[in-house]
């Protein structure tokens, strides 16, 4: 399984150009593996709607409902472990609560983190790297 990072996940979904023909290869090719997405994407995707920093085509709640059951999608649970694990992250880590849930995601799973930016796969147990344009 790969962790997908908020935004690739709706760039992904949404068939954003910002994602690389090898980027896109890569999450089709770990479908079968699974693609997880933490719980606090859905909560970043509608923190991001409010704010007006993202445009969906449909109601928030319409999108993550078609997003999660994209085939592969395992939508991956905030344990209290991964909750603490966002605490230990090694500084410097900027503050962002939903990107250091994410990291710990990752490292809790044990997988890599398929991430735009480049802080966070650095710090995640393994990452794809960066497949933007």
């Amino acid at each position: 399984m790969i962790v997908l990072d908020t935004h690739i996940w709706v760039w992904w979904v949404d068939g954003k150009a910002q994602l690389t023909g090898e980027c896109q290869d890569h999450i089709e090719r770990q479908r079968a593996n699974g693609l997880g997405v933490s719980v606090i994407s859905c909560w970043e995707v509608a923190k991001l709607v409010e704010y007006g920093r993202l445009q969906l085509e449909c109601s928030v709640q319409e999108w993550l409902e078609s997003a999660l059951a994209y085939p592969g999608i395992r939508l991956l649970n905030l344990t209290p472990r991964i909750a603490v694990e966002s605490t230990k992250l090694p500084d410097p880590f900027h503050k962002d609560p939903a990107d250091q849930i994410i990291v710990a995601t990752a490292r809790a799973w044990n997988c890599p983190l398929l991430t735009a930016d480049g802080q966070d796969s650095q710090i995640s147990t393994r990452s794809v790297g960066k497949m933007l344009r």
